[in-house]
């Protein structure tokens, strides 16, 4: 039975942003051995619900929006870009019926900070740092990152690797405090943003991560790593009662 990943498209209103960036998410799942099932972010909830009965994992991608600051109580600034309402409805849709059912997630820039806020944390707005978070689609080492000991993303790195990780990065927003049960497990040892977190359980894969491994699927081993990780995860899936899913510690 093929390994069904369920990935929206990363934004309602932006074809030709569609068309660019979802390929490479597509071309990573396929690669590790899953299938991608994208969703579109104009089906209905009835049709979104039946696509995810078939799924074994959730993707979370990248977005050219923002994510509206006023779900995390504050008013956006002038930086903070346009939302995207037909996005946030389909990725929360997918967010909780992966924690409801404990299927593996894997979130990519905007969706690391879309997870982030459902599950009550918060973002930066628009980074003010020494550090160039933005350097460029082409630049596949734009910064280091610092991968915390223990962390399911340092379990995919040699002891050499960990203090040597550089990551691509293209955003200007990032996770100011995570939401429930989610734990730092990177940062960017220049200026101390969220770099990655991961759900505080032994037994339900979370990992998101705010650079984009399907960007530098084919140069880089780590962005490799993360994404078998994940399709294995998916594929050892198996449902778990609503009851025992609430993303406690395992």
């Amino acid at each position: 039975m093929p390994v069904k990943i369920a990935i929206p498209e990363p934004t309602s209103g932006d074809p030709e942003y569609n068309g660019k960036s979802l390929p490479p998410y597509l071309a990573a799942l396929e690669a590790a051995g899953a299938t991608p099932v994208v969703v579109s972010l104009h089906d209905s909830p009835d049709r979104v619900a039946r696509l995810l009965s078939e799924v074994h994992g959730i993707l979370l991608p990248g977005s050219r929006y923002d994510v509206d600051p006023r779900r995390f109580g504050e008013d956006p600034i002038p930086e903070c870009g346009e939302a995207d309402p037909g996005r946030t409805a389909v990725d929360e849709l997918l967010l909780q019926d992966a924690f409801n059912l404990h299927k593996p997630i894997l979130g990519i820039c905007h969706g690391t900070q879309g997870l982030n806020v459902w599950r009550s944390g918060s973002l930066v707005q628009d980074l003010k740092t020494q550090v160039n978070h933005s350097p460029g689609r082409q630049v596949v080492e734009a910064h280091p990152v610092k991968i915390a000991e223990g962390s399911r993303l340092a379990s995919l790195l040699s002891s050499g690797e960990l203090a040597n990780t550089k990551v691509n990065s293209s955003h200007h927003q990032a996770i100011r405090s995570p939401g429930d049960n989610l734990l730092v497990t990177a940062v960017s040892p220049g200026d101390g943003v969220i770099e990655a977190v991961e759900l505080k359980s032994a037994s339900h894969f979370v990992v998101a991560v705010q650079w984009h491994p399907e960007r530098t699927y084919s140069q880089s081993a780590f962005s490799r790593a993360i994404f078998a990780a994940f399709v294995a995860e998916a594929e050892g899936w198996k449902p778990r009662s609503i009851g025992d899913s609430l993303g406690e510690p395992a």
